[in-house]
Protein backbone atom coordinates (compact mmCIF):
# COMPACT_ATOMS: atom_id res chain seq x y z
CA UNK A 1 0.00 0.00 0.00
CA UNK A 2 1.09 3.28 -1.07
CA UNK A 3 1.96 5.94 1.97
CA UNK A 4 0.63 8.93 0.58
CA UNK A 5 2.31 12.09 2.32
CA UNK A 6 0.51 14.99 3.95
CA UNK A 7 0.53 18.66 3.57
CA UNK A 8 -0.29 21.24 6.18
CA UNK A 9 -2.96 23.80 5.82
CA UNK A 10 -3.09 27.45 7.06
CA UNK A 11 -4.54 26.12 10.04
CA UNK A 12 -2.57 23.23 11.24
CA UNK A 13 -4.71 20.31 9.71
CA UNK A 14 -3.22 17.73 7.54
CA UNK A 15 -4.40 16.56 4.20
CA UNK A 16 -3.28 13.88 1.92
CA UNK A 17 -1.28 15.59 -0.99
CA UNK A 18 -2.95 12.58 -3.31
CA UNK A 19 -6.64 11.59 -2.86
CA UNK A 20 -9.29 10.43 -4.91
CA UNK A 21 -12.03 12.28 -7.34
CA UNK A 22 -15.17 11.11 -8.17
CA UNK A 23 -16.44 14.09 -10.44
CA UNK A 24 -18.98 12.61 -13.13
CA UNK A 25 -18.81 9.08 -11.20
CA UNK A 26 -22.91 7.63 -10.68
CA UNK A 27 -23.66 7.44 -7.01
CA UNK A 28 -24.03 3.73 -7.78
CA UNK A 29 -20.95 3.57 -8.90
CA UNK A 30 -19.28 5.66 -6.65
CA UNK A 31 -19.88 3.27 -4.01
CA UNK A 32 -17.69 0.62 -5.64
CA UNK A 33 -14.98 3.28 -6.62
CA UNK A 34 -14.43 5.28 -3.67
CA UNK A 35 -14.78 1.48 -2.16
CA UNK A 36 -11.50 0.57 -4.29
CA UNK A 37 -9.62 3.87 -3.94
CA UNK A 38 -10.10 3.64 0.07
CA UNK A 39 -8.39 -0.36 -0.40
CA UNK A 40 -5.42 1.01 -3.08
CA UNK A 41 -4.86 2.88 0.24
CA UNK A 42 -5.97 6.38 -0.66
CA UNK A 43 -7.87 8.36 2.46
CA UNK A 44 -9.04 11.55 0.86
CA UNK A 45 -11.74 11.65 -0.92
CA UNK A 46 -13.40 14.62 -3.20
CA UNK A 47 -16.92 14.91 -4.30
CA UNK A 48 -19.36 17.77 -4.49
CA UNK A 49 -23.12 18.70 -3.94
CA UNK A 50 -23.61 18.90 -7.82
CA UNK A 51 -21.91 15.54 -8.55
CA UNK A 52 -24.96 13.61 -6.90
CA UNK A 53 -22.78 11.21 -5.47
CA UNK A 54 -22.49 12.15 -1.47
CA UNK A 55 -24.85 9.52 -0.96
CA UNK A 56 -22.84 6.83 -2.63
CA UNK A 57 -19.51 7.75 -1.36
CA UNK A 58 -20.90 8.33 1.83
CA UNK A 59 -21.90 4.38 2.00
CA UNK A 60 -18.46 3.30 1.06
CA UNK A 61 -16.76 5.26 3.71
CA UNK A 62 -19.01 3.76 6.24
CA UNK A 63 -18.53 0.17 4.48
CA UNK A 64 -14.47 0.66 5.13
CA UNK A 65 -13.98 0.28 8.46
CA UNK A 66 -11.48 2.92 8.19
CA UNK A 67 -11.47 4.94 11.19
CA UNK A 68 -12.88 8.21 10.29
CA UNK A 69 -9.65 10.03 11.94
CA UNK A 70 -7.89 8.54 9.30
CA UNK A 71 -9.77 9.51 6.64
CA UNK A 72 -10.05 13.56 4.76
CA UNK A 73 -13.62 14.24 3.01
CA UNK A 74 -13.88 17.38 0.87
CA UNK A 75 -17.16 18.32 -0.37
CA UNK A 76 -18.41 21.39 -2.37
CA UNK A 77 -21.63 24.29 -2.34
CA UNK A 78 -23.08 24.50 -5.47
CA UNK A 79 -24.06 27.74 -7.30
CA UNK A 80 -27.41 27.40 -6.47
CA UNK A 81 -26.78 27.13 -2.90
CA UNK A 82 -25.10 30.25 -2.58
CA UNK A 83 -25.63 33.24 0.11
CA UNK A 84 -25.40 32.71 4.24
CA UNK A 85 -28.57 31.03 4.94
CA UNK A 86 -28.88 29.01 2.29
CA UNK A 87 -25.18 27.53 2.49
CA UNK A 88 -26.42 26.48 6.12
CA UNK A 89 -28.96 24.32 5.12
CA UNK A 90 -26.73 22.78 2.09
CA UNK A 91 -23.72 21.84 4.15
CA UNK A 92 -26.47 20.06 6.38
CA UNK A 93 -28.08 18.02 3.41
CA UNK A 94 -24.42 17.32 2.60
CA UNK A 95 -23.71 15.73 6.15
CA UNK A 96 -26.90 13.89 6.06
CA UNK A 97 -26.38 12.40 2.04
CA UNK A 98 -22.48 11.41 3.26
CA UNK A 99 -23.93 10.28 6.69
CA UNK A 100 -20.92 12.13 8.74
CA UNK A 101 -21.21 14.54 11.65
CA UNK A 102 -18.25 17.08 10.13
CA UNK A 103 -16.35 17.48 6.54
CA UNK A 104 -12.87 17.73 6.52
CA UNK A 105 -12.61 20.61 4.32
CA UNK A 106 -15.42 22.47 2.75
CA UNK A 107 -15.28 24.85 -0.74
CA UNK A 108 -17.29 27.21 -2.68
CA UNK A 109 -17.69 25.13 -5.38
CA UNK A 110 -17.66 27.76 -8.21
CA UNK A 111 -17.13 32.10 -7.56
CA UNK A 112 -19.91 32.88 -9.67
CA UNK A 113 -19.20 36.73 -9.85
CA UNK A 114 -22.42 37.57 -11.51
CA UNK A 115 -24.23 36.56 -8.28
CA UNK A 116 -22.14 38.82 -5.88
CA UNK A 117 -22.55 36.58 -2.84
CA UNK A 118 -19.62 34.65 -2.49
CA UNK A 119 -18.34 36.88 0.43
CA UNK A 120 -21.83 36.17 2.47
CA UNK A 121 -21.48 32.98 1.46
CA UNK A 122 -17.68 32.31 2.76
CA UNK A 123 -19.18 33.91 6.33
CA UNK A 124 -21.56 30.96 6.28
CA UNK A 125 -18.56 29.12 6.00
CA UNK A 126 -16.56 30.65 8.81
CA UNK A 127 -19.26 29.52 10.98
CA UNK A 128 -19.54 26.24 9.87
CA UNK A 129 -16.28 26.64 11.04
CA UNK A 130 -16.07 27.89 14.21
CA UNK A 131 -19.07 25.34 15.06
CA UNK A 132 -16.67 22.78 14.45
CA UNK A 133 -18.30 20.83 11.51
CA UNK A 134 -15.40 21.42 8.78
CA UNK A 135 -11.67 20.98 9.72
CA UNK A 136 -11.21 23.49 6.78
CA UNK A 137 -12.74 25.68 4.69
CA UNK A 138 -11.40 27.00 1.23
CA UNK A 139 -12.46 27.83 -2.72
CA UNK A 140 -12.68 26.25 -5.56
CA UNK A 141 -12.38 27.97 -8.92
CA UNK A 142 -11.47 31.37 -7.72
CA UNK A 143 -9.45 33.76 -9.18
CA UNK A 144 -6.90 36.33 -7.29
CA UNK A 145 -9.45 39.02 -7.72
CA UNK A 146 -11.98 36.67 -5.72
CA UNK A 147 -9.30 35.77 -3.34
CA UNK A 148 -8.30 39.21 -2.76
CA UNK A 149 -12.08 39.85 -1.65
CA UNK A 150 -12.08 37.23 0.79
CA UNK A 151 -9.43 37.77 2.29
CA UNK A 152 -9.65 41.39 2.70
CA UNK A 153 -13.47 41.23 3.77
CA UNK A 154 -13.68 38.17 5.99
CA UNK A 155 -11.83 36.58 8.69
CA UNK A 156 -10.17 33.24 7.77
CA UNK A 157 -8.01 32.90 4.94
CA UNK A 158 -9.33 29.61 2.34
CA UNK A 159 -7.07 26.93 3.42
CA UNK A 160 -7.31 25.93 -0.49
CA UNK A 161 -8.04 27.25 -4.01
CA UNK A 162 -8.94 23.58 -5.95
CA UNK A 163 -8.01 24.91 -9.55
CA UNK A 164 -8.35 23.14 -13.05
CA UNK A 165 -4.17 22.37 -13.28
CA UNK A 166 -1.98 20.63 -15.46
CA UNK A 167 0.98 20.42 -17.61
CA UNK A 168 -0.62 22.61 -20.51
CA UNK A 169 -2.40 25.08 -17.89
CA UNK A 170 -0.28 25.11 -15.47
CA UNK A 171 -1.45 28.36 -13.61
CA UNK A 172 1.69 30.33 -12.49
CA UNK A 173 0.31 33.53 -11.94
CA UNK A 174 -2.30 31.73 -9.37
CA UNK A 175 0.35 29.25 -7.54
CA UNK A 176 2.23 32.33 -6.90
CA UNK A 177 -0.58 34.29 -5.26
CA UNK A 178 -1.57 31.32 -3.13
CA UNK A 179 1.92 30.83 -1.89
CA UNK A 180 2.02 34.40 -0.74
CA UNK A 181 -0.99 34.30 1.18
CA UNK A 182 -1.11 30.77 2.32
CA UNK A 183 -3.77 28.82 0.70
CA UNK A 184 -2.72 25.22 -0.60
CA UNK A 185 -2.79 25.00 -4.47
CA UNK A 186 -5.49 21.71 -5.57
CA UNK A 187 -5.18 20.11 -9.12
CA UNK A 188 -8.69 19.51 -10.63
CA UNK A 189 -8.44 17.27 -14.35
CA UNK A 190 -5.03 17.07 -13.18
CA UNK A 191 -4.34 14.73 -16.42
CA UNK A 192 -6.33 16.95 -18.28
CA UNK A 193 -9.04 15.50 -20.06
CA UNK A 194 -9.41 13.03 -22.84
CA UNK A 195 -5.94 11.11 -23.72
CA UNK A 196 -4.52 14.34 -25.58
CA UNK A 197 -2.11 15.32 -22.71
CA UNK A 198 -1.31 12.13 -22.04
CA UNK A 199 0.14 10.92 -25.67
CA UNK A 200 2.32 14.12 -25.95
CA UNK A 201 5.74 13.15 -27.29
CA UNK A 202 7.41 14.84 -24.52
CA UNK A 203 5.11 13.08 -21.39
CA UNK A 204 5.37 9.97 -23.01
CA UNK A 205 9.06 9.61 -23.30
CA UNK A 206 9.25 11.23 -19.55
CA UNK A 207 7.13 8.22 -18.94
CA UNK A 208 9.49 5.70 -20.66
CA UNK A 209 12.47 6.98 -19.53
CA UNK A 210 11.19 6.35 -16.08
CA UNK A 211 9.77 3.20 -16.97
CA UNK A 212 6.16 4.49 -15.67
CA UNK A 213 3.43 5.42 -17.39
CA UNK A 214 1.98 9.06 -18.90
CA UNK A 215 -0.55 9.66 -15.69
CA UNK A 216 2.16 8.49 -13.01
CA UNK A 217 4.81 10.77 -14.97
CA UNK A 218 1.91 13.76 -15.07
CA UNK A 219 0.89 13.11 -11.37
CA UNK A 220 4.71 12.56 -9.75
CA UNK A 221 4.82 16.58 -11.64
CA UNK A 222 2.14 17.36 -10.14
CA UNK A 223 3.38 16.73 -6.56
CA UNK A 224 6.93 17.90 -6.91
CA UNK A 225 5.41 21.36 -7.55
CA UNK A 226 3.50 21.15 -4.60
CA UNK A 227 0.59 20.70 -5.77
CA UNK A 228 -2.48 18.45 -3.99
CA UNK A 229 -3.76 16.47 -6.32
CA UNK A 230 -6.98 14.46 -6.94
CA UNK A 231 -7.04 12.09 -10.07
CA UNK A 232 -10.68 10.36 -10.92
CA UNK A 233 -10.85 6.84 -12.21
CA UNK A 234 -13.38 4.28 -12.17
CA UNK A 235 -10.83 1.36 -13.19
CA UNK A 236 -9.47 -0.73 -10.57
CA UNK A 237 -6.07 -1.16 -12.08
CA UNK A 238 -5.90 3.27 -12.97
CA UNK A 239 -7.18 3.61 -9.31
CA UNK A 240 -3.67 1.69 -7.98
CA UNK A 241 -2.13 3.16 -10.74
CA UNK A 242 -2.31 6.41 -9.84
CA UNK A 243 -1.20 6.38 -5.95
CA UNK A 244 2.04 4.27 -7.10
CA UNK A 245 3.63 7.77 -7.46
CA UNK A 246 6.02 7.53 -4.69
CA UNK A 247 8.56 5.44 -5.94
CA UNK A 248 10.09 7.23 -8.54
CA UNK A 249 11.59 11.49 -8.72
CA UNK A 250 11.14 13.53 -11.82
CA UNK A 251 14.77 15.30 -12.18
CA UNK A 252 15.33 18.72 -13.43
CA UNK A 253 15.47 17.73 -16.80
CA UNK A 254 12.14 16.43 -17.15
CA UNK A 255 10.64 18.81 -15.04
CA UNK A 256 12.35 21.65 -17.85
CA UNK A 257 11.02 19.63 -20.20
CA UNK A 258 7.19 19.69 -19.04
CA UNK A 259 7.43 23.44 -17.71
CA UNK A 260 7.24 24.38 -21.75
CA UNK A 261 3.66 22.18 -22.49
CA UNK A 262 2.24 25.12 -20.62
CA UNK A 263 -0.56 26.26 -23.27
CA UNK A 264 -2.91 28.49 -20.68
CA UNK A 265 -5.71 26.96 -22.17
CA UNK A 266 -8.10 25.71 -20.57
CA UNK A 267 -10.48 22.77 -20.92
CA UNK A 268 -13.11 23.93 -18.08
CA UNK A 269 -15.52 26.74 -17.99
CA UNK A 270 -13.48 30.47 -17.09
CA UNK A 271 -14.19 31.07 -13.55
CA UNK A 272 -14.89 35.11 -14.70
CA UNK A 273 -17.92 34.09 -16.27
CA UNK A 274 -19.58 30.65 -15.00
CA UNK A 275 -22.66 30.83 -13.26
CA UNK A 276 -24.14 27.55 -14.63
CA UNK A 277 -26.81 26.76 -11.94
CA UNK A 278 -26.78 30.09 -9.82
Amino acid sequence: MSKVPSISLNNGVAMPQLGFGVWQVPDDEATKAVGLALEAGYRSIDTAAIYENEEGTGRAVAASGIPREELFITTKLWNSEQGYDSTLRAFDASLDRLGLDHIDLYLIHWPVPSKGVYVDTYKAFEKIYADGRARAIGVSNFLPEHLTRLIEETSIVPAANQIELHPQLQQAELRAFHAQHGIKTEAWSPLGQGRGLLEVPTVVAIAQKHERTPAQVVLRWHLQIGNVVIPKSVTPSRIRENIDVFGFELDDEDMSALAVLDEGKRLGPNPATFDYGA
